[in-house]
Formats: structure tokens, C-alpha cells, sequence
């Protein structure tokens, strides 16, 4: 059995090849725009795995060797400390090192999506991308006409637009206006598309995916938004083996730092989906005003130790709950 590491790059791919005693048989780059001769290089090994690191770009090659390869291997790319914190650094070295991690089966492997979880994640994060352009070219019309002392609660109402266009503005301001506002009303008819293209791939989810999109959207606060972005962030909740793990892959865990017996909590890991834990926090804010029982919960903390240390423990504990009540398939249920 050959045992092959593979150092994935844009354009080329460094590979390994060690045997079972971890001696160095080959080593190549390949070019990546030329997946034919990819195929036919890993053709001539024999028997063989091959494990590569879980970058953006993975899935392409895992598609073009899955079929010959006895196994492939994702390697989590934050758990490979003896890759990153090497000080010998190289694509030669990297590709080794895989490799003779392979050869001995201590590989970090990392989660790979199903088609249809890439898929639902490439809608959602489409759909998060336009809604950031959305505020931000909101926010450059609002600064724009602040300098004129004519901002408005309602600017982006009929009444709101109408009133701005009789504003008077120097020609460069204007000129810069008028694109803005046509620049926002493409990228909102965007984001009603991909809304509504999601609304359609959610119409046809398997049976156990749409159960989990009921149930969570019984809690209060979280609609939507927030369902989706759990859903397609968090992938197969059973992937996991506690509420604990979960946190901590959504960068939700506190750091701890212990020292001659002494115990500090420090803020979030930060590890993760940063677009998940946004989604959180928001969901929880929503949840602190509906609920009286979270309410108590935030207010408690916020004492303690503050508004946002408050509102990120509260959108930690709500992660807890959404997992179980899709792991344990239980509707919402209200505290007393």
C-alpha cells in the first residue's frame, strides 16, 4: 500500500508517496490545470490512500481520485500544528509530512460535506455576502446625506427617496448618489432572488432536514435567517459527539487560562464560521426581548459581566438548544 500526501495549491499540486515504513518513494508537482495527467500519475501507484488538507479548494481533486483510491483523507488544516508552526517550511516537506502521518493513521481528518450541505452553504453565504452590500452602500447613502444634515429615518422608503432627490448636493455628491442608488436597488434585487431560490431549495429537502427546519423555527427569535445559516454551518448535528464540541466549532467556547491554581475565563475562541456566530448573537437578542425566562437569563449575566460578554453566553446556550432539540427531534419548550 502507497500512502500519498498531497499539498494542494491554485495551480500546482505537490505530492508524496512513502510506503508502510514511511520511506520516501516519489515525489512530483503536478499542475492542476491539467487534471488528465493527474489521473493517469495516480493511475500508475498501484494500490494507494491519499489524504489532502481541507482547503477552499479541495473538492475538485477529491472528485478526480476518489474513484481510484483505496481511501481518501481530509486533513483538518488548524490541527496540523507540525505543519503550521514548522519552521522548515516547504510544499516538499508539507506533502511529506502528510504523507508519513497518513502511513501511520494519525491524520486529523476534517468533516466533508455532503452535495447537497455545499450546496445549501453556498446559497447562504451568497445570501449573507449581498446582504453586506446591502448595508454597506445603506450606510455610504446615509453618510452622504448626513453631511447635508438631511439624513432620515425613512430614506429608503418611497417617501424617504423622493424627499433626498429634492435635496441639493454639490454635482460630485449627486453624481455619487444617484450611482449609489442604482447600485442598490440592483444588489437588492439580488438578494430577493437568491431569497427566493433558497426558499425553493428548502421546499425540497429530505425528510430528517426539514423536521430539523420545523423544530428550530419554533423558538422564538429565530426565523429564517438564523435557520438556514445553522442548518447549512453545522452540517450533520450528529456529526458531533456533545453540545460541547458544537460550541466550540462555532467559536462560541471561552478560552481558560489556568496557572498556579489559578482559574481565568477570557473571551471566545473565535474558531470557525464567523457568519454562524453573527447569526447567533442576533437570534439571542431577538430571543432576550420575546422571552421572559432569557430575559431574567441575560440580565443576570449582564450584571456580572456585561451587555456583550452577556448576550454571547446567552447565544451559547441557544446553540446548545437548537442542537438538542434537533438531535432529540423536540419542539421548542417554553421555561415556566
Amino acid at each position: 500500500m502507497n500512502f500519498v500526501g498531497v499539498d494542494l495549491h491554485k495551480k500546482t499540486a505537490v505530492v508524496c508517496v512513502v510506503n508502510q515504513a514511511r520511506q520516501l518513494l516519489e515525489t512530483r508537482r503536478l499542475a492542476c490545470g491539467d487534471p488528465e495527467g493527474i489521473r493517469k500519475w495516480f493511475a500508475t501507484l498501484g494500490a494507494f490512500q491519499v489524504v489532502v488538507e481541507a482547503t477552499a479548494s479541495y473538492e475538485w481533486f477529491v472528485q478526480l481520485i476518489e474513484p481510484m483510491a483505496d481511501r481518501v483523507v481530509l486533513a483538518h488544516p488548524g490541527k496540523l500544528r507540525v505543519i503550521a508552526e514548522s519552521t522548515r517550511k516547504s510544499d516538499k516537506l508539507d506533502a511529506k509530512v502528510l504523507a508519513a502521518f497518513l502511513a501511520l493513521d494519525m491524520i486529523p481528518e476534517a468533516y466533508r460535506p455532503t452535495p447537497r450541505q455545499r450546496e445549501h452553504r453556498q446559497w447562504v453565504r451568497h445570501r449573507q455576502y449581498l446582504r453586506v452590500r446591502v448595508a454597506s452602500i445603506r450606510n455610504r447613502l446615509r453618510r452622504a446625506f448626513s453631511n447635508y444634515n438631511a439624513d432620515r429615518l425613512d430614506l429608503f422608503t418611497a417617501a424617504g427617496r423622493k424627499a433626498s432627490a429634492a435635496i441639493k448636493l454639490s454635482v460630485v455628491d449627486r453624481f455619487a448618489v444617484t450611482q449609489l442608488w442604482r447600485e442598490l436597488d440592483f444588489f437588492e434585487e439580488q438578494l430577493d432572488e437568491v431569497h427566493k431560490a433558497l426558499r425553493q431549495f428548502a421546499a425540497q429537502a429530505p425528510p430528517a432536514e426539514a423536521a430539523a427546519r420545523r423544530l428550530l423555527q419554533s423558538i422564538p427569535g429565530v426565523g429564517e435567517i438564523t435557520t438556514e445559516v445553522y442548518l447549512a454551518e453545522v452540517a450533520d448535528v450528529r456529526r458531533f459527539r456533545s453540545q460541547k464540541r458544537v460550541v466550540a466549532y462555532a467559536g462560541l467556547a471561552p478560552t481558560i487560562r489556568e496557572s498556579a491554581g489559578r482559574r481565568h475565563e477570557l473571551g471566545i475562541t473565535h474558531t470557525g464560521s464567523r457568519l454562524l456566530r453573527w447569526v447567533l448573537c442576533q437570534a439571542a437578542w431577538q430571543l432576550v426581548r420575546r422571552d421572559a425566562h432569557w430575559r431574567r437569563i441575560f440580565e443576570s449575566l449582564a450584571e456580572r459581566r456585561g451587555r456583550k460578554r452577556a448576550i454571547t453566553a446567552v447565544a451559547r446556550r441557544l446553540l446548545c438548544v437548537m442542537t438538542s432539540m434537533v438531535m432529540n427531534g423536540q419542539e421548542y419548550r417554553r421555561a415556566a
